[in-house]
């Protein structure tokens, strides 16, 4: 059975991503820990089948190592006889000249690995891109990561941490919405461009199409006044990044769509004791995680089905972030 399988390399993970060719999701394998993860029990022979397949393909296409310097014979060159000796003695047959060409160094090419033309990230769970990377800094310092828990010390670790919590309790919000009205979708943990930055939720819905940042601030006040983010007194620059990702969402969009896509940037904060907002800022809004499915219900009907279709199915593809 043919598969579609694709290498995903970030993170510090290196993983398959293995597909039948009707788009049926197998399972995913660790090159790591060499260790498989089916999508069924029963895909498992299947999994593992495929891997090793690629495995051998891509041992295949390795350049095989040159034995020495290999000299090739020359076919289009003339051969011209020695000339005769001076002396008078009798004549020999002349040595045939074999003109050769000069060994050709061969450019070090790392061999193109079979890549699926994009990933579905439809299947991308909420706060999946920060849980990562939390459990790559605890790896890297667990001792330290264990002492900072203890001291409450903040740490790298302690923010994407948080900072994932934040994204799941946004994305139970979002299954409200799907309750009451099951034709918005939602996209999680967007990874965009090659920098490492992602986008928590993109939402898209009758009512619009809406970046969604996760912002989870414990115990904190919060104070907005137009541009002006305050975290406990601290400026933020919470409203110009919404502002950003909202903009390059709805270039990247435009293009993968081929119509015009207005993108709107939402800031959710999460776990604050008090959120005041003096004045909201322009184009980006601000909406308290319990207060965001009843919000985005509110919006009036602005995509047709048709819209809402095309724009799902340009999101769903890493290569519109990238």
């Amino acid at each position: 059975m043919p598969h579609e399988i694709t290498r995903w390399r970030r993170y510090g993970k290196d993983r398959l991503y293995v597909a039948r060719a009707d788009e049926t999701k197998v399972g995913w394998w660790d090159l790591q820990t060499d260790e498989g993860h089916p999508e069924e029990a029963a895909y498992a022979v299947e999994l593992g089948e495929a891997v090793r397949r690629w495995q051998a393909d891509a041992v295949s296409d390795q350049p095989a190592e040159p034995p020495g310097v290999l000299v090739p014979l020359a076919t289009d060159v003339e051969v011209t006889p020695a000339p005769e000796p001076a002396t008078e003695a009798p004549a020999q047959e002349p040595a045939a000249v074999v003109v050769v060409d000069a060994p050709v160094e061969q450019p070090d090419v790392e061999p193109e690995l079979p890549q699926r033309p994009w990933l579905d990230l439809a299947g991308n769970v909420a706060g999946e891109a920060a849980r990562e990377q939390a459990l790559a800094a605890k790896e890297a310092a667990p001792v330290r990561t264990l002492v900072a828990r203890v001291m409450r010390v903040h740490t790298d670790e302690r923010a994407w941490r948080i900072g994932a919590d934040g994204e799941e309790k946004v994305a139970a919000q979002f299954d409200k919405v799907l309750k009451k009205d099951p034709r918005w979708q939602f996209i999680h943990a967007i990874p965009v461009g090659t920098r490492g930055s992602d986008i928590d939720h993109l939402v898209i819905g009758p009512g619009g199409v809406f970046t969604v940042n996760t912002k989870n601030h414990p115990n904190a006040k919060l104070w907005v006044g137009g541009d002006t983010f305050l975290v406990n007194g601290n400026r933020q620059p919470y409203v110009r990044n919404a502002r950003h990702e909202a903009a390059r969402a709805a270039k990247l969009l435009t293009e993968a769509c081929g119509f015009p896509v207005h993108v709107e940037g939402v800031i959710a904060p999460v776990n604050a004791i008090e959120v005041t907002i003096k004045t909201a800022p322009k184009d980006v809004h601000v909406v308290p995680r319990r207060q965001i499915a009843k919000w985005l219900l509110r919006h009036g009907d602005v995509l047709s089905h048709d819209q809402q279709t095309e724009l799902f199915d340009a999101a769903r593809r890493s290569t519109t972030w990238r």
